[in-house]
């Protein structure tokens, strides 16, 4: 037999590479189903879930949660560092337990799926991660956080759909260079404490083109975080984007800056763009930026309380405030819900350099009085803003940036 032509060789070589591609394919992603998961929406999958985390971390790979599958799953600790960036593809369903009696076995760590220390990783896909938070919405006890990032530098979540949390849908914590985007977060108007997305201790945090409604902040921004960019989100129903709430505990001064929420949209929130501090508290929140927001139906469009409290610490007669300054409204248009459709609520403190410009608020309700705005210590510029700010200097002109924002694009 003679030697096969050039062309021939060519042709097997450019086959065996295509074979060898798929196969390592196949070998670099992890199936949940071949770690002993039933996926049947009954059977307990959870030590399966865990033991294809180990290897998974272990070995750099990709977890493939399978479509057309229901996995339930008590609370995990999935713990790094990993060997490299690790993949999870969320095809299927995950699932909490249906009662409560199989959530207490193992729920103490205060989180349902707990991710610390796992630098590179990535969750997306567009499967269902449902909390079953129902269950605990009207109990005493302590609830749990569905998602928790802790120490996850480099975190990517994209396309995920979690619904009823038991509290918190997504819990960023200590976390640096996160992008989360394209993902659905919801939960009944009525459901306690469930937010969409909290983020603490965290910097360099993009939110982008995702639809959040909930029991409470769509996304609350809090102590040590900075450079937070969240763009292109909508929210509702829930109590908005909230900076805080800060200054709980005295002790610890809460620093937030370099914020931006922008060209986003509050339908039908209690809320929409929000800074709470608590009386007493410690610290700063400076350089937010809330831009080009659209508002339906919202009952407080804008609004900084440094009053707030739960009304069981006596906080009237505590002294000090986190120092909040340097906030700008600009391009708001829309329907407030309510009368008063700005409210500056600030602390003997006060609030300096707030700028509000290109404001444009009408009722929702057709036929009521022009809106009104309620000032209290705070100072700054305004134009082109409707309703009056009477504690607000008006400009003839617009308002030109006061404050220089630094690009939160990684």
């Amino acid at each position: 037999m003679g030697l096969p032509s050039f062309s021939s060789v060519v042709f097997l070589w450019i086959v065996a590479s295509f074979s060898f591609g798929i196969v390592c394919g196949q070998d670099d992603t992890l199936n949940l189903l071949d770690f002993g998961a039933s996926g049947d929406g009954i059977a307990d999958d959870s030590q399966a879930f865990s033991n294809a985390w180990k290897t998974l971390c272990a070995s750099g790979k990709a977890l493939n949660i399978p479509a057309g599958k229901t996995f339930v799953v008590k609370p995990l600790q999935l713990l790094g560092p990993c060997k490299s960036n690790v993949l999870i593809q969320v095809d299927g369903n995950i699932v909490g337990p249906p009662t409560l009696g199989q959530w207490a076995e193992s729920c103490n760590s205060g989180c349902w799926l707990c991710f610390q220390n796992v630098k590179g990783l990535i969750m997306k896909g567009n499967g269902l991660i449902n909390g079953k938070g129902s269950i605990w919405w009207n109990q005493k006890s302590q609830s749990l956080n569905s998602l928790f990032f802790h120490k996850c530098d480099q975190l990517q979540l994209n396309g995920i759909t979690s619904r009823d949390s038991p509290k918190m849908h997504v819990f960023i914590h200590s976390c640096n260079d996160v992008r989360i985007s394209n993902v659905h977060l919801n939960a009944p108007e009525n459901s306690p404490n469930t937010d969409g997305i909290d983020i603490s201790l965290s910097s360099h945090v993009t939110v982008q083109d995702s639809f959040i409604g909930t029991g409470d902040d769509c996304i609350a921004i809090k102590g040590g975080s900075s450079f937070v960019n969240i763009t292109h989100v909508t929210c509702g129903p829930g109590h908005g984007f909230s900076v805080g709430s800060l200054g709980q505990n005295p002790a610890v001064a809460d620093e937030v800056e370099q914020i931006f929420v922008q060209n986003s949209i509050c339908d039908k929130t209690l809320n929409c763009a929000r800074i709470k501090t608590w009386v007493g508290g410690s610290g700063y929140a400076k350089a937010i930026f809330f831009k080009q927001m659209t508002l339906k139906q919202s009952k407080n469009p804008i609004l900084i309380d440094q009053h707030y409290c739960n009304g069981a610490a006596n906080c009237a007669t505590k002294a000090g405030a986190v120092k909040v300054s340097d906030v700008q409204f600009s391009g708001f248009t829309g329907t407030s819900a309510s009368e008063q459709a700005i409210t500056l609520d600030c602390s003997d403190l006060g609030c300096t350099n707030i700028v509000m410009d290109h404001v444009s608020l009408t009722s929702a309700v057709p036929g009521k009085p022009v809106l009104r705005s309620v000032c209290n210590k705070a100072s700054g510029e305004a134009s082109f803003t409707t309703p009056e700010v009477p504690c607000l200097k008006s400009q003839v002109n617009p308002v030109t940036e006061i404050i220089s924002p630094i690009s939160v694009t990684p």
